[in-house]
């Protein structure tokens, strides 16, 4: 698979497209990368096992620099919990590693299609509700931490996401204000994205029928293109936030990811 200027246009298109609804709607990118990316890298020869995961690893790549850009603005407000960010964090590392580093090699791409869009789907489903977690209790105790930082760390690296929609929930949950939750929610990104980044490397380092320009799993190119067009229209995004009805555009957005998640649903079925 070559870098063709096709290829670089439809890349740029879904970074901007990513960098605006993550700003507008507050909701990561790999939820629309992965099932656009699977789709490009299928159109282009990649094997359908191959297309799926190095949607999924080149998704989460660029998630590291998307997250630099979430933690410096949410910095600046001092919203970000970093006490919690730095207790989740040692399970976060344990669980994205056996995710990235175990699960994802040991498993079919179907698999993780299927996985992929079970996940989807179910968030889609929790947007329309617009369901919001009961506050029931504080931080559990730190063992209890690491726990819910792997799970998050397992999840997000089996579909390529920052885990925003596991990592928000739990905090407030946890009776962490939800502009905190949100923000704190945004510095585990880049620990998630590092430790599943390296997972990948490493478990891709072997595989055969990975693209020209791929290290492990992850496809260089476009984790630099998508990368660059999302940061730059991330801003505009969240500007846009405060002129549109964004409770409505959630409603339409979460149709959209139904149909995402079904396409994937048809990949995993198919194991095409």
């Amino acid at each position: 698979m070559t870098l063709s200027t096709p290829l670089i246009v439809e890349l740029l298109l879904l970074g901007v497209a990513t960098g605006f609804l993550a700003g507008l709607l507050g909701i990561g990118g790999g939820m629309i990368l992965v099932p656009f990316l699977t789709f490009i890298m299928s159109q282009r020869g990649l094997p359908p096992d191959a297309a799926v995961k190095v949607a999924i690893a080149t998704s989460m790549a660029t998630i590291v620099f998307t997250s630099l850009s979430s933690i410096r603005a949410q910095q600046k407000r001092g919203a970000i919990r970093w006490d919690i960010v730095r207790h989740l964090t040692p399970g976060l590392l344990i669980g994205a590693l056996l995710a990235s580093a175990g699960m994802f090699s040991l498993l079919k791409g179907k698999w993780l299609a299927l996985f992929f869009a079970v996940f989807v789907g179910f968030s889609a489903f929790q947007m329309i509700r617009q369901s919001k977690p009961t506050a029931a209790r504080g931080m559990p105790k730190p063992s209890g931490q690491w726990v819910a930082g792997g799970v998050i760390g397992f999840l997000s690296g089996m579909v390529g996401a920052g885990g925003g929609f596991v990592s928000v929930p739990f905090l407030v949950w946890c009776n962490v204000a939800v502009h905190q939750a949100v923000a704190t929610s945004a510095g585990l990104g880049l620990p998630i994205a590092l430790f599943n980044v390296m997972g990948y490397v490493v478990s891709g380092s072997q595989q055969s029928g990975l693209p020209e320009g791929a290290v492990g799993y992850i496809y260089l190119p476009a984790m630099a293109i998508i990368a660059l067009a999302s940061v730059f229209l991330a801003p505009l995004g969240v500007r846009a936030s405060h002129a549109l009805p964004v409770a409505q555009l959630k409603k339409v957005f979460a149709s959209v990811l139904f149909v995402l998640a079904g396409y994937m649903l048809i990949k995993g079925l198919s194991g095409n």
